[in-house]
């Protein structure tokens, strides 16, 4: 039996780094600490000049990342302060001064859909699927900030659908769409991803920094202030409900309040 614990395995050699988010009995959902370690590797790849493109995975082949680990929901004080936290660390991926590739099997919902959307590119199996069904599952809500980020890449009428009727989006729609640069059969994903890498480092670094950064930046401005509709959402009795339903393996009997 497996007995390491979840985590977030990173290295580099020559100017790629490959970065694998380990938490397979879990389906990769992401616990605090991993969350934090996200961001120490944010850090040090934007330090580390001879990097010059990142691949982003899930280990295994069921999900890339399913989410955030709910347990942690539980005796958390403060659950808006958690989506400002958060942002914080999807910024430090968002704002990367090079190219970032998701390698994506399985799902990517919650937490990974916005992972994968945070980076420039990704490439995905053709069953793949994608999502933050939030409204079926905890009843928690986005902050300004990543609902502007997947609103811009996925339009709005897409991100309805994801947080409005919690439905799973599959990888032919998304790559239609152009959210998705390319979709493989599981043997092929590697070799994909690796010539999408190649071609990338091959390219002007300060040209692909400055064209991306500036993109974030547009992105980012005149966000609007929505603190008291996460604040709502996050002391709601439905949000408990959501948790605890969750962590029991029952439907959440919804409540509007």
């Amino acid at each position: 039996m497996n007995s390491t614990p979840p985590c977030i395995d990173f290295q580099f050699e020559g100017p790629i780094a490959r970065i694998t988010f380990n938490n397979p009995a879990s389906r990769n959902a992401l616990t605090w600490p991993m969350y934090e370690e996200l961001k120490r590797i944010c850090d040090a790849i934007a330090n580390t000049p001879e990097i010059g493109v990142a691949i982003f995975r899930g280990a295994g082949d069921k999900a890339f990342v399913s989410g955030s680990d709910i347990q942690q929901f539980v005796d958390l004080q403060e659950n808006e302060a958690y989506e400002v936290a958060v942002d914080v660390i999807f910024h430090s991926l968002q704002r990367l001064p090079i190219p970032t590739i998701a390698r994506i099997e399985g799902l990517a919902v919650g937490s990974g859909l916005l992972i994968a959307t945070a980076c420039d590119f990704r490439i995905s199996t053709v069953d793949a699927r994608f999502g933050i069904p939030v409204a079926k599952t905890l009843g928690n809500c986005l902050s300004p900030s990543n609902l502007s980020w997947i609103a811009h890449h996925l339009g709005v009428p897409m991100v309805k659908r994801m947080l409005l009727t919690a439905e799973l989006i599959k990888a032919p729609e998304l790559l239609d769409s152009g959210y998705l640069y390319q979709t493989t059969s599981p043997e092929e994903i590697e070799g994909a991803t690796e010539v999408l890498a190649n071609k990338l480092v091959a390219l002007a670094p300060i040209t692909q920094k400055a064209s991306k950064v500036t993109l974030a930046r547009l992105m980012e401005s005149n966000l609007p202030d929505c603190t008291e509709l996460m604040r709502e959402t996050y002391n709601s009795a439905d949000f408990k409900e959501g948790v605890n339903a969750f962590l029991e393996g029952r439907p959440p009997k919804w409540l509007g309040k």
